[in-house]
């Protein structure tokens, strides 16, 4: 945990205050403080003037989401920000106030965490500092309030429309390799914000210094197309954010930029504004490029969260885990991974199913199926690069509650580091769809040979009490 922060993937939430969807639920302080029992340690705040502009709270702009007051927040953030893990917390703010208010905030912020805060010396970083020198600290990345201006790209524009809702299809949600970002989304993030802020600026500029000063990590989109934006800039770091589709519209063209500029910087992707529901999309494709804050929608759910959970179970679920050293190194000719090329196989993961139980302790005896006992099947597969992607099944196993299948896989892998072993039971059914049985999704990386009992979870990712698999895992 010596490195810079940009050499670890790090657990990241997005609009971290909204308890339902994205358009009408409310804001409050508890799913801040459940993301930070399970280990998250990004948390987003969107920041406004209170209707006579005294005061800050915290809400989705422009929708009907019921505010909640800034303060309130940060003293949930101070109380649960280390419950789970020592290493750092960072608060992305997505800022929208007056340099009066800027002042105010940067007062509280200063009397809430006190000598928590992490305040950089020097006004721009030229590296990040470590998660180990970071421990028990608190770190606030937004712009600089000089910085606010109006963006001239695109997207920064935003759209009333309605386009397609991102719904999961079933239960269980969408395969993660089926999630597309097919709209450039419209949406604002820290890094567009309106001119609004650009006239305050040359109101007062004293008043927001306080303000400036606490920012550790600073935030910001040059001017210019995707190759600008990414250039590495010698004497500074920063921190970027892209929407899910202009990081998939860059990797296409710019995928080994994208892996340079996370070597030093840090990568923030944020989802589409049409996913009203709090749906989340692929998290591989920002962790393939080496995407340090992958934010996602913590109260949504679905097959993307499970590799959510998945990827974080690593390193002792600290919230931060290394990124590869395939991903960090650098050759003799400035050469660096791409994600896009295909590798040799590296090792290759055996595993075999033996059998299930526990599931006539978790669930009543008609939850399946009203007339007889359920026919479980299991699916076995790997989340990562392309190359790797694949999913596998056991034949179902007919009117059994402990079903036995005894059935072994075999997983080629040319990148172990980035895949993660995705598991999932559901029960056939052949006149309506399967119904979902219990999920888990666990990092290659510390899988252990030798026969395991795997416990499954819900599909909002909270353990079931008894359920469990017998599995045996292997590398030859």
């Amino acid at each position: 945990m010596t490195a810079p922060l940009s050499h670890y993937f790090i657990y990241t939430g997005h609009n971290s205050y909204l308890t339902g969807n994205q358009l009408s639920s409310d804001c409050s302080d508890v799913p801040i403080i459940k993301a930070l029992k399970r280990g998250v340690r990004v948390v987003e705040l969107d920041i406004w003037p209170n209707s006579t502009k005294n005061d800050v709270h915290v809400l989705h702009g422009r929708t009907l989401t019921t505010p909640v007051e800034l303060m309130k927040c940060l003293k949930s953030i101070k109380e649960h920000a280390f419950s789970a893990s020592p290493y750092p917390v960072v608060i992305t703010l997505e800022d929208h106030l007056t340099p009066h208010l800027q002042a105010k905030v940067a007062k509280m912020l200063a009397e809430t965490f006190g000598d928590m805060l992490f305040v950089p010396q020097c006004e721009c970083l030229q590296e990040f500092p470590s998660p180990e020198e970071l421990k028990y600290k608190i770190i606030i990345s937004t712009k600089p309030p000089k910085e606010y201006l109006k963006a001239e790209s695109k997207d920064g524009t935003r759209s009333n429309s309605v386009k397609a809702r991102d719904s999961d299809d079933d239960e269980w949600g969408k395969e993660p390799q089926d999630l597309t970002a097919d709209q450039e989304d419209e949406t604002k993030s820290d890094s567009d914000i309106s001119d609004e802020n650009e006239a305050y600026d040359n109101e007062r500029p004293l008043e927001a210094a306080d303000y400036k000063r606490l920012i550790a990590i600073h935030a910001g989109k040059p001017k210019g197309g995707l190759k600008d934006v990414l250039k590495v800039e010698p004497d500074k770091v920063r921190r970027l954010s892209l929407s899910e589709q202009t990081l998939e519209k860059a990797a296409e063209s710019h995928g080994t930029d994208l892996v340079r500029f996370t070597q030093k910087n840090i990568l923030r992707i944020y989802p589409k504004g049409t996913r009203f529901t709090s749906s989340n999309y692929k998290p591989l494709v920002g962790w393939m490029h080496g995407t340090q804050m992958v934010a996602f929608n913590m109260q949504g759910y679905g097959r993307a969260m499970w590799l959510m959970h998945g990827m974080f179970r690593s390193n002792g679920g600290c919230g931060y885990v290394k990124k590869p050293d395939l991903q960090m190194n650098v050759g003799p000719d400035g050469q660096v991974f791409n994600p896009k090329e295909t590798l040799p196989v590296k090792k290759t993961l055996k595993v075999k199913v033996y059998m299930g139980d526990g599931w006539h302790l978790d669930f009543k005896q008609t939850h399946f199926d009203l007339y007889s006992p359920p026919d479980f099947y299991c699916k076995v597969g790997i989340a990562g690069v392309p190359a790797d992607q694949i999913m596998k099944k056991t034949k179902p196993k007919e009117d059994n509650w402990t079903p036995v299948w005894e059935q072994e896989f075999t997983f080629p892998l040319t990148v172990p580091e980035l895949a993660l072993l995705r598991i999932e039971v559901h029960e056939y059914d052949m006149s309506e769809k399967d119904d979902f049985a219990g999920q888990t999704c666990l990092p290659v990386s510390e899988l252990k040979p030798g026969i395991r009992a795997v416990p499954l979870s819900d599909r909002k990712g909270e353990m079931l009490n008894s359920v469990r698999l017998l599995m045996r895992f292997d590398f030859v």
